[in-house]
């Protein structure tokens, strides 16, 4: 039982990692307009980033992210060692990128951990004809490491250049106090996708350790049921990434913000809407994307729209280095605590 504790706690400091190290992902456009000061922005995002709790309940009617994280690895592999390794490789990489401003998916960064960990477990990607990672929920996830900011992208190029020929013979100041206006409302969207994406991979992992442990005990538990049970962790898990994007990501604020492209009010009302329309699409069928990736996809969208060499790519490249590589290291860095674990204990 401590050590389902620890497992937990574990899993809600990565929550509130999470949150910081992606504030800038809800922010760094309304904070780069000076539409909102800092404080302002992060008070903002973390009100519809626990909002979003709200909206998984209620209106769509379960939490689908969660049961994909909790399902990502076949059930005869999952051990609260996997979970523990996997967690502190995530929690590892998560401040190693921060540190570094490099806005990696801590989504990804998770899923690596786990399936890492639970392969070394197995000593194979196959144990008696099982495998030991559950194709069918992880490679949608895999493949929209390149789908999500290419959608985000197309999208918002879409949405400025509409924005642009329709507002064209507008008076050039009012129509800017009109979108810094509408910059909340976009900025709050992405916020709520952002909630609804981000909290629910927790909430998948701690569900995974409780009906493993609940399994020991001779309980059998779906995910619904352990939601249903266990209705303290949804909550915990969007209160935890919620008081996380209150501290923000500030490094990452300034590489998303500023360095990839130059962003307007009109520009970042554009990137924040397609970044909301991409996580709400992928949360109705349950793929656990990159809020980072899906913003950035965004913003270069946006950057587009001016000229090609408004976007900074030198940037971009190195940020998908980071994407590509984020999911094997952590998985790596994953095997390698497992294998410690069980040499030390």
């Amino acid at each position: 039982m401590t050590f389902l504790v620890v497992i937990i706690a574990l899993a809600l400091i990565f929550d509130f990692i999470n949150g910081f190290h992606d504030a800038a992902n809800s922010i760094a456009t309304i904070v780069s307009t000076k539409v909102l000061t800092p404080f302002q922005a992060v008070l903002w995002a973390a009100v519809f980033n626990f909002a979003a709790f709200f909206v998984s309940k209620y209106i769509i009617g379960e939490f689908k992210i969660g049961n994909t994280i909790a399902r990502s690895v076949n059930e005869n592999f999952v051990t609260l060692e996997v979970i523990f390794a996997g967690l502190i490789a995530a929690i590892a990489w998560n401040l190693l990128t921060w540190w570094f401003g490099i806005p990696s998916s801590s989504s990804h960064t998770l899923l690596g951990g786990f399936m890492g960990a639970a392969i070394a477990h197995a000593g194979a990607l196959r144990e008696n004809g099982v495998d030991v990672i559950n194709y069918a929920k992880v490679l949608p996830t895999f493949a929209f490491i390149f789908l999500a900011p290419l959608i985000g992208m197309v999208v918002a190029f879409i949405i400025t250049v509409l924005i642009v020929n329709i507002s064209r013979r507008a008076n050039p100041y009012r129509a800017d106090s009109w979108f810094r206006r509408l910059q909340l409302v976009s900025s709050a969207m992405f916020s709520l996708g952002h909630g609804g994406n981000d909290a629910q991979k927790v909430m998948g992992i701690i569900g995974a350790a409780i009906i493993f442990y609940e399994k020991q005990r001779g309980i059998d538990l779906t995910f619904n049921e352990f939601v249903a049970e266990y209705i303290w962790v949804p909550i915990a898990s969007f209160t935890a990434i919620a008081a996380g994007t209150m501290s923000g990501g500030w490094k990452i604020v300034k590489t998303m913000g500023t360095r990839i492209t130059k962003v307007t009010p009109l520009e970042g009302v554009s990137a924040e809407t397609a970044g909301a329309a991409t996580l709400y699409i992928t949360e109705h069928l349950g793929i656990p994307v990159s809020t980072t990736h899906t913003i950035t996809g965004s913003i270069i969208g946006v950057g587009a729209t001016k000229r090609l060499s408004a976007v900074r790519w030198g940037v971009t490249i190195n940020l998908l280095w980071a994407w590509i590589l984020t999911i094997p290291v952590s998985a790596l860095l994953a095997a390698l605590i497992y294998y410690i674990g069980k040499l030390l204990f």
